[in-house]
């Protein structure tokens, strides 16, 4: 066991001593319980906990000891970024005041207000948090289920599926073939899979430039699309080709065991291929009741708090909240939105009109990135964009290289954020 692992277990350990301790100024802490480490639930912990130390005690359920983050992922595909950097641990949270505790949340009672773990036992909160991220919807892509994933990765959950694809990547014959099942709306960072196509783009004319990617797409544009295509134009000209519905995508189906994909009743020969199926709240979201048909969780925009249960709040990927796209942005967003009503609910305090905001950058070549993003508020039943902003196709070399810097400042600020 490493270092590392033995410091977490034994913060966690530590932390559930005092999940079980009673009170010391005479009344008891409110407990707050938060599902998920990723960019909403650890924003949210960390804030709470600093926050209101007094008067709230923050538990969160994270069966992994390091978060790796999907988003930078692709840059690690590129052969820009090592995979160690895309890890952060939990113990700038522990030291926060946060209570870590390593384990899955295997349902929620919510008559009884209590998380029940996958390794015994349970906790009992006043308010919850449910941040779980993703899943698949099985069967979205023909062929494809999750026991799949280890021939034809999805690399949507970063980690283990991040290292495979990478591999795969490497391991492409010379003048192989590369394809990607881009996945239908909504979905986690809507520039994520063509952001990738072009980090794998830079690798192969790198390692292997006679290669071909295949984008097989079931919507008819996608996010940056013409700020994707002049830079496939300009850095990988001849190496990628992107095909929509009108050149048959809709009628899709793949052979993990063959690495075959079939469009149009054509079957194909590749290489590798990485299936980005659709896309569903988080496991743990649909166990405890707060989805609905469209499999994501309603949440009411003022709060985040979930229209199913005025004691839970949905956060990041998993709730269906209006415009904001998933992302790691938006998830600290909400996050800090719903701490704060979480903190008013239990101690009394002022609630602060909510404002959201989201940004995202996508690398389109090493010094070379765009972004967009925008501003939101509560209006019609939902969290509504209220302004917009994207990068401009004419920009010069010197405004990209100082959009791809910004990017890597705000990967180092996110995560400091998120993390401490």
């Amino acid at each position: 066991m490493s270092l590392a692992r033995r410091r977490f277990m034994i913060s966690v350990a530590c932390a559930g001593a005092a999940l079980a301790a009673p009170s010391v100024h005479g009344r008891a802490r409110a407990k707050v319980v938060v599902v998920g480490g990723g960019a909403g639930g650890a924003s949210i912990a960390r804030k709470i906990a600093i926050d209101a130390p007094n008067q709230i005690e923050v538990a969160l359920v994270e069966p992994n000891a390091l978060h790796t983050t999907c988003y930078f992922s692709n840059l690690y595909l590129g052969g820009i970024r090592s995979f160690e950097s895309l890890q952060h641990g939990y113990d700038r949270l522990i030291r926060s005041g946060v209570q870590v505790v390593a384990d899955t949340a295997a349902a929620i009672d919510r008559e009884k207000r209590r998380v029940v773990l996958a390794g015994g036992g349970h906790l009992p909160y006043d308010r919850l948090v449910v941040a779980p991220g993703i899943d698949f919807i099985e069967g979205s892509v023909p062929g494809w289920d999750l026991e799949a994933a280890d021939r034809m990765p999805h690399a949507y959950k970063a980690g283990p599926q991040t290292l495979l694809l990478a591999k795969m990547i490497e391991s492409l014959p010379q003048g192989g073939v590369f394809a990607m099942i881009a996945p239908p709306e909504p979905y986690r960072c809507p520039p994520g899979p063509y952001e990738r196509v072009s980090m794998i783009a830079h690798y192969l004319t790198k390692k292997n430039p006679t290669a071909k990617i295949i984008i097989i797409d079931p919507k008819e544009e996608f996010t940056l699309q013409k700020l994707f295509e002049d830079a496939w134009l300009k850095y990988y000209d001849g190496m990628i080709e992107w095909i929509g519905p009108d050149f048959g995508s809709r009628d899709l189906s793949v052979s993990p065991d063959a690495m075959e994909i079939s469009v149009d009743g054509e079957v194909m020969k590749v290489d590798c291929c990485n299936v980005i199926p659709a896309q569903k709240a988080g496991k743990i979201a649909h166990l405890a009741g707060l989805t609905e048909m469209s499999g994501w969780a309603p949440v009411d925009p003022l709060s985040m708090r979930s229209r199913v249960d005025d004691r839970v709040f949905v956060l990041g990927d998993s709730a269906q909240q209006g415009d904001m796209p998933k992302s790691a942005t938006s998830a600290r967003s909400q996050a800090e939105v719903a701490a704060a009503t979480v903190i008013g609910d239990l101690t009394g305090r002022a609630i602060p009109e909510p404002v959201y905001s989201n940004a995202c950058w996508s690398a389109l070549a090493p010094g070379d990135s765009v972004k967009d993003g925008g501003t939101y508020k509560p209006a019609d039943g939902k969290i509504a964009s209220i302004e917009k902003y994207v990068s401009q196709a004419d920009e010069d070399a010197a405004t990209r290289a100082a959009t791809y810097q910004e990017s890597l400042d705000w990967y180092n600020t996110i995560t400091a954020q998120i993390f401490g």
